[in-house]
């Protein structure tokens, strides 16, 4: 009788989320129930962020770090979060509507381990006002992207896009409110990418 083969279990990589405000992508990363990865931290930079309910109500560690108390130092800021990410054992970051732009410090720490989405095609309109630019620009088609964050700002390798035609009598909410369901579909296909490319 041969020995049976050794199964591979693949272990699922800790992952925290970072978020500001309602956490509509959080919880589309909860609910994807991807093998690849576990959530077992949220921190918002906001305590009265809704997002943290969310966290709790999956049974999920919502922990609030306000910036407010550290002023204008942003990297004191960033070390406790790096400190509670670390405490916590974190393999990976999504950033899911965090509004803080993060130093150096916090980007070189977490290099290849930390993800965001973006409302754009990149390279097309880093930043901020991306569906209005898209409009503004007569582009035939808008979409999102999920990439890896780097000092310069939504600059990161290109992990996936989700694209869609731009529709006559558009507005900036027209297509920010089409696009969330598939911000929502093409962020955990990423984040479970990563966390199996990583292994």
């Amino acid at each position: 009788m041969g020995e049976k083969p050794v199964r591979r279990i693949m272990s699922r990589k800790r992952a925290a989320v970072l978020i500001s405000g309602r956490g509509s992508n959080l919880q589309a990363l909860l609910e994807a129930k991807q093998d690849a990865y576990e959530i077992v931290l949220v921190i918002s930079n906001n305590p009265d962020a809704p997002g943290l309910a969310i966290a709790g109500a999956a049974g999920v560690e919502a922990l609030a770090i306000d910036h407010k108390p550290f002023g204008k130092d942003r990297e004191a800021f960033e070390r406790a979060m790096d400190a509670a990410l670390s405490a916590r054992k974190v393999d990976l970051i999504a950033l899911a509507g965090f509004m803080r732009v993060l130093t150096p410090f916090f980007v070189r720490g977490w290099e290849g381990r930390l993800v965001n989405i973006h409302p754009s095609l990149l390279p097309k309109y880093p930043g901020t006002q991306t569906h209005q630019r898209a409009l503004e620009a007569g582009d035939s088609e808008h979409g999102c992207t999920v990439h890896l964050v780097v000092e310069e700002v939504d600059a990161g390798a290109i992990l996936g896009q989700a694209r869609m035609p731009i529709l006559p009598g558009d507005t900036p909410e027209a297509l920010a409110a089409r696009l969330l369901p598939i911000e929502h579909e093409l962020y955990p296909r990423c984040l479970a990418a990563l966390a199996q490319s990583s292994e």
